[in-house]
């Protein structure tokens, strides 16, 4: 899926940025950026609402279970099946139509973009005329010159797979070729920056929210020490508890739920766990004599260094049992990535409206500035509340960089080599996803000084090397 998703978005901007206006190219290659927002929007919200409900599930058979995760799943996929059957509706890029040859559909798909252009221009008598010859690469048959060569049918398509792929080569080696070197060594370092510091601090900011929250939970636990409790039946939830050296003897813990419970160094004698639901609960370095399981889901993994005598086991639930309400930490995640989420939609509508006013430089180097400022407020961050404002603010102004750099990138590059480059550049950016997320995710509850300064340096950074771009604000698309 990931490799077919960074397959689509580069032909999407190239085939989009083709068919628009000079004088709009930027506003609506933003329209096209705010869609990506829009779905990831739809993605987190379908997860805070579906997933963490573990009993929206139903049985094929024995063996499967069809849990709330696949639903989600489902869901996800929706938008796609909608997409593929839209672009059966959609013309063929008029680029590709003159390389292949097929000049009339072309000249027929140009006259279509040029007539509705003139029509939203308020000059719809405006005839369709061609002012200057346009040059199409030549073609070659490779087909026709193997064939003469070879009359196997596996050879012809080992040689035209190794012909495509010496051409796709080709191709990204001019990327780095004049005139677009520099401009590809610059891009290289805004999208690395970017994606570098934006992603790192994405994974890390929901993991600081849930640490800060564990640290809260944790210091307000109850220790129980040196229990006695005989011929008792608990029938009632505990939670956030530690319970050590204790004897329980003779007890029954009937239709009830542990959630961040710890038993240590206890014993547990002829007693009685029936329809047993638990949630980060262990027993440490305990002792069980004589003791019935029935219907619970206290897994092997629950009992650390114990000692079970003459114990038994029945109907032993496995996988996570705790319903939506219980597992609290689940709805704060999601519910964290969606306000995220939806905090860079003010950032996509200003940035559409104001990409063909300001300059994509001035927006580009101005939001990334912005963000690595906006980072050092992470200092002061001591609250849930804070840190989620502080994503929310980060999120808002980087979105603002995502679509100025997007607009640049399509710019930059001549026909030819746009999906190219776009593609290549859009590779590194998930590699710098993927190493911020490594180093960022590592300092999670260890320090913050780290990912703050790294990650306001690279923008910051980034955003200077953005400014030395050229304007292809007034350019028209080679």
């Amino acid at each position: 899926s990931p490799f077919r998703i960074g397959g689509a978005m580069p032909t999407v901007f190239s085939y989009f940025s083709e068919v628009l206006a000079r004088e709009k190219r930027g506003e609506h290659l933003s329209w096209l950026c705010m869609f990506w927002m829009i779905g990831g929007i739809y993605a987190s919200a379908m997860a805070w609402a579906i997933i963490p409900h573990y009993g929206w599930s139903f049985s094929m058979g024995s063996a499967y279970q069809f849990h709330s995760w696949r639903v989600f799943v489902i869901v996800c996929a929706l938008p796609c099946v909608s997409s593929v059957v839209a672009l059966t509706f959609m013309p063929e890029s008029p680029r590709f139509l003159l390389e292949v040859g097929k000049h009339d559909e072309a000249w027929m798909i140009l006259k279509q973009i040029h007539d509705t252009n003139m029509r939203a221009r308020g000059q719809p008598e405006k005839v369709f005329t061609v002012s200057a010859q346009i040059k199409t690469p030549k073609q070659i048959d490779e087909l026709i010159e193997i064939e003469s060569d070879t009359g196997t049918w596996y050879r012809r398509c080992f040689v035209r797979i190794r012909t495509e792929l010496y051409g796709i080569w080709l191709t990204f080696m001019r990327c780095f070729n004049y005139p677009v070197k520099d401009n590809t060594i610059k891009l290289t370092a805004v999208w690395f920056t970017l994606s570098f510091g934006y992603y790192g601090l994405s994974v890390w900011f929901p993991d600081v929210i849930k640490h800060l929250q564990s640290d809260e939970y944790a210091s307000r636990v109850k220790h129980f020490r040196n229990e006695e409790v005989s011929h008792f039946v608990f029938n009632f939830t505990l939670e956030n508890q530690i319970h050590s050296n204790g004897e329980y003897i003779n007890d029954r813990f009937i239709m009830m739920k542990f959630k961040s419970v710890t038993f240590e160094d206890s014993l547990f004698k002829n007693c009685v766990f029936e329809d047993i639901t638990s949630l980060n609960t262990y027993f440490r370095n305990c002792t069980f004599i004589n003791t019935t399981f029935y219907n619970t889901d206290l897994e092997q993994y629950k009992f650390v260094d114990s000692e079970l005598i003459n114990c038994t086991f029945f109907h032993i639930r496995t996988g996570c049992q705790i319903s939506f309400d219980d597992d609290y930490s689940a709805y704060w995640i999601y519910f964290v990535n969606f306000l995220g989420t939806l905090a860079v939609l003010p950032g996509n509508i200003v940035s559409a409206l104001l990409m063909d006013r300001i300059g994509r430089l001035t927006m580009l180097g101005g939001s990334m500035v912005l963000s690595g400022i906006s980072c050092f407020f992470l200092w002061f961050g001591t609250s849930e509340s804070m840190m989620i404002g502080m994503l929310c603010l980060y999120n808002g102004l980087t979105i603002s960089a995502w679509n100025s750099l997007d607009v640049i990138t399509v710019e930059l590059y001549p026909t030819d080599r746009r999906a190219t480059g776009f593609g290549f550049l859009n590779a590194l950016c998930k590699a710098a996803a993927v190493l911020g997320n490594l180093i960022f995710g590592s300092l999670v509850g260890i320090t913050k000084a780290i990912p703050i300064l790294l990650a306001s340096t690279v923008l910051v950074c980034g955003g200077l090397v953005g400014l030395r771009l050229p304007d292809t604000r007034t350019q028209v698309l080679m």
